[in-house]
């Protein structure tokens, strides 16, 4: 078997075992799987998943290879403002809850479970990276002179991961529909952005939350099926 072939087929259970995963936590609604159940669903040695990912952290990571795919296209968006940037950093992100809706209300109520959840799995998904991604966006804000001097970004901060999370706990409840997480969550962020912007900057920003509000209303008034 030449090289290429079998970097292939590594390439071909690699995938399989992404998919086994994903399947075993949208059937079972648990995230704590056994490497032994993940090996079995998706039909290889129990040793196959160690070699190919090293540990069950490096499978729960290549899971959540959606990470890195955000990384590639959030870098495209460089010519807006970093208060716009905000607002499609979440409209990636929700695109895909879209897509898995299933999956990802799973790994959600994994993650707001105030009993502790999936420990690993909230290690992966929250991160000091990405708690800097989000603090570096509201810094370069500030610099533009959209927040004012004298907000703590840390409280502000913490607001907007309040705003988040009360987002998606609406939506795990049943508050709420997939197609609507986006102008939700942009809503609630603009809405405390509006509160922490300087008087030049709140009335562009009280324009976008009042688009965002437009476009929820839309949703929730539509059709289920729409």
């Amino acid at each position: 078997m030449t090289s290429t072939k079998r970097e292939q087929g590594k390439e071909v259970r690699r995938k399989r075992i992404v998919e086994a995963v994903r399947a075993l936590i949208r059937e079972t609604g648990d995230t704590g799987l056994s490497m032994r159940a993940i090996a079995a669903r998706a039909d290889v040695s129990l040793a196959t998943p160690y070699n190919l990912f090293g540990s069950k952290r490096g499978v729960v990571m290549a899971v959540l290879e959606d990470a890195r795919e955000f990384q590639e296209k959030f870098s495209s968006l460089k010519n807006l403002s970093a208060v716009e940037r905000i607002f499609k950093a979440l409209s990636i992100t929700f695109a895909y809850h879209v897509q898995d809706p299933e999956f990802y209300r799973i790994l959600w109520a994994s993650l707001l479970d105030p009993r502790g959840g999936d420990a690993e799995l909230r290690t992966e998904l929250i991160t000091p990276q990405n708690s800097l991604f989000w603090r570096g966006l509201l810094e370069e804000s500030r610099r533009e002179g959209a927040i004012a001097e004298d907000i703590d970004m840390d409280l502000l901060q913490q607001s907007l991961n309040g705003r988040f999370a009360a987002v998606m706990l609406n939506w795990i409840m049943g508050g709420s529909a997939v197609r609507e997480l986006e102008a939700a969550a942009c809503f609630s962020y603009a809405a405390t952005l509006c509160a922490c912007a300087t008087e030049s900057f709140r009335p562009q920003i009280r324009r976008r939350m009042l688009d965002f509000q437009s476009e929820l209303l839309a949703l929730r008034q539509a059709p289920a099926d729409a």
